[in-house]
């Protein structure tokens, strides 16, 4: 595993950027697992501004994303779709038949859970797969539990995730329960996996994910049995890690 501390979340969004940028350059036609929530938009800022400097084009990459709010069409405002529109897919040269995510409003999650995995499967697997990860080690929407789920899946959300989630939203209540996810397998199938953490309440989190058993109560602490894994976080975030003397 390789590590880079930054100083603050916006180097660590330019780094992380940085590392995407290199994936696509190097790679034209590569496909990218992509990830929502708070700690990526400043990774998605710095692409947009990029590709808008001409510096690369996403006209042939492939994107396929984690996970998405069971109950929530493509045109709700907190859906993962809109909020990849929002943050990249409509700022870029993507071309929109390449950006996939599962469908909330599938009337069979199961089969659509089964469809997704073949999508992926089909398009080879992700060359560089994101990920941010949950104050409970949770990645995409695999929340801790008593075994890893390979395959796509729908989860019920903890309540931790829901209250994280809550500030997206006008109520609580209006929170999905539930959600659509990669499993830890289709994760693990990645050429290469990008961490980003951010903010000291992400530090015990990392620490028990990269410094602790692995085991299914941490879900991203099956992350330490893959090949090439790029962890880059803020001082904060890291600093568990620092005082388990994995680095100065």
């Amino acid at each position: 595993m390789r590590i880079y501390q930054e100083a603050d979340y916006d180097a660590m969004s330019r780094r992380t950027a940085a590392i995407i940028a290199a994936e696509v350059i190097r790679k034209p036609d590569c496909v990218l697992g992509l990830a929502t929530g708070s700690t990526p938009v400043g990774s998605y800022r710095q692409l947009v501004a990029w590709q808008q400097e001409g510096l690369l084009s996403f006209g042939t990459v492939t994107t396929v994303n984690l996970d998405e709010y069971r109950g929530l069409g493509p045109d709700h405002e907190q859906s993962y779709r809109h909020f990849m529109r929002v943050n990249l897919f409509d700022q870029v040269d993507i071309r929109p038949d390449r950006t996939y995510l599962p469908d909330g409003l599938a009337a069979d999650p199961e089969a659509e859970c089964r469809r997704y995995d073949a999508l992926v499967e089909s398009l080879g697997g992700t060359d560089l797969q994101l990920l941010g990860m949950g104050h409970n080690g949770h990645i995409g929407f695999n929340e801790p539990g008593t075994a890893f789920i390979r395959e796509t899946h729908v989860v019920d959300l903890t309540r931790s995730t829901i209250e994280a989630n809550a500030r997206f939203f006008q109520k609580k209540e209006e929170v999905p329960r539930q959600a659509i996810t990669m499993g830890v397998g289709t994760i693990m199938s990645a050429r290469r996996v990008l961490v980003a953490v951010s903010g000291a309440d992400k530090a015990e989190a990392v620490r028990r994910a990269f410094c602790g058993p692995i085991t299914p109560e941490v879900p991203a602490s099956i992350l330490q049995l893959h090949r090439d894994v790029v962890l880059v976080g803020d001082v904060a975030a890291l600093s568990g890690m620092r005082e388990e003397g994995v680095f100065q």
